[in-house]
């Protein structure tokens, strides 16, 4: 479908609304311990929260320039095809659907499957399981049409927000515990890198509303705004939250409770039934954020092959005829996502995520520059503030987190370059039979 078929109707509040609940879903809930665990005590986790923080919001302010320059729906592979070319279009892709998309849809399940079992006092065997169900029964719902998962997102995503302002507002006000300071108790070794890429996790998602770009009333200047405002709320809830859960339990106990951390301190702040309606609360959050992922994922490989550029695309391009939804696209993703649930743990996969993204996201974040020489001035477009300062930020954090995951995760880093690297004879495999 191209952008003059598609009806612009998404202003700027809805936009920014898409970018919240993109980005919040499992992250707040689930990495605290892991943040805490890594740093060594609350005071430098806290830190690294902002750290994160600061290394989103100068990549949001640097790809909203990109965004006004390239307003078009597709996101960072529309991104990454206009300025490097079909190639690097291509490779982008091609991660996004092989290692980012399956990753993130496979720990998001795992998460759900812990936090389902702690909530409910299951066998801890039960978790994967869980996860794996909960995985394949979005799918079906998504497969049988997309009014359906629409009706689910627009239903969990209004019900997330609660938890998360709950959990601030009673934490900071009951909470006695101090703040700063207080050691994590963990015996593993201290790595603000890891810690960081951990919040990473969190923070991710914001760049998925460059994919309805073609469906704003005026991209050019609606999609900046919202990138900004809300990676700019997001943060503030983030940093608030974790205060929060530091003022009611000891860094310690968040590290020894880990996925459960939050569902504790609700217990701690509302008693015991009101503790259980906040974890139910949270647990509505992941599976939110997980339907929505299955629901948006499968259109990358979906777009790839109407344009012929993915293997067996004759399969992965159909639409279903009753169900109009990409039921191929949606399985392949889908079967991928299960195997890796099956081989790694949830932590592990969400720092495959990041790194896989993140290597393009470092090409998206240099395409400024490149723009404003090829690309001639307009006053009217949005422009990073402080460049090149904001972009060299963006690109510094990228390096960091890129260097910082082959030191903590050199197994997992090199299995997705490997992963990266295949898609090369594939596209000349796949462009020659075109040619052909």
């Amino acid at each position: 479908m191209t952008n003059t078929q598609l009806k612009r109707s998404i202003g700027f509040i809805t936009a920014t609304a898409i970018v919240i609940g993109t980005v919040i879903g499992s992250g707040i809930f689930m990495k605290p311990a892991i943040v805490i665990g890594a740093t060594g005590n609350s005071t430098l986790a806290l830190l690294a929260w902002v750290i994160g923080g600061i290394i989103t919001l100068a990549s949001g302010l640097t790809i909203a320039e990109v965004s006004a320059k390239i307003p078009e729906t597709g996101g960072l592979y529309v991104y990454i095809e206009k300025v490097y070319g079909r190639f690097w279009g291509f490779l982008c892709g091609w991660v996004q659907t092989i290692i980012y998309g399956p990753a993130v849809i496979g720990a998001l399940g795992l998460y759900f499957g812990a936090l389902f079992a702690g909530i409910f006092a299951l066998p801890k065997e039960s978790e994967l399981w869980i996860g794996i169900i909960a995985v394949l029964f979005l799918s079906v719902i998504n497969m049988l049409g997309s009014q359906f998962g629409g009706i689910v997102q627009s239903v969990l995503t209004a019900a997330k927000l609660l938890p998360i302002f709950l959990i601030i507002i009673f934490g900071v006000v009951k909470g006695n515990v101090p703040i700063f300071g207080m050691d994590s108790g963990s015996s593993q070794a201290i790595s603000m890198g890891a810690a960081v890429l951990a919040t990473l996790w969190a923070y991710d998602g914001w760049m998925n509303v460059g994919f309805v770009a073609g469906e704003m009333k005026n991209p050019a200047k609606t999609l900046p705004k919202a990138i900004i405002t809300g990676i700019l709320i997001v943060m503030f809830a983030y940093v608030a939250v974790n205060v929060a859960l530091l003022h009611v339990l000891r860094a310690d106990e968040i590290v020894a409770l880990g996925p459960n951390a939050a569902s504790e301190a609700a217990t701690i702040l509302f008693g015991a039934f009101g503790g259980k309606l906040i974890a139910i609360g949270i647990l509505i959050s992941i599976f939110g954020c997980l339907n929505g992922k299955v629901l948006t994922f499968p259109r990358m490989p979906l777009a790839m092959a109407t344009d012929r550029l993915f293997p067996f695309s004759r399969y992965f391009s159909r639409i279903h005829p009753k169900w109009r939804t990409p039921v191929f696209a949606t399985l392949m993703q889908i079967a991928i996502a299960i195997v890796m649930m099956l081989l790694g743990n949830a932590d592990r996969l969400t720092d495959i995520a990041i790194f896989s993204v993140f290597l393009f996201y470092g090409f998206a974040f240099y395409a400024v520059f490149l723009l404003r020489k090829s690309s001639p001035s307009n006053e009217q477009l949005y422009r990073v503030p402080l460049y090149p300062f904001t972009p060299i930020v963006a690109l510094a954090g990228t390096a960091y987190i890129i260097m910082s995951t082959v030191l903590h995760a050199p197994l997992d880093t090199f299995l997705s370059i490997v992963v990266t690297l295949s898609g090369i004879p594939i596209y000349y495999i796949i462009t020659k039979k075109r040619q052909g």
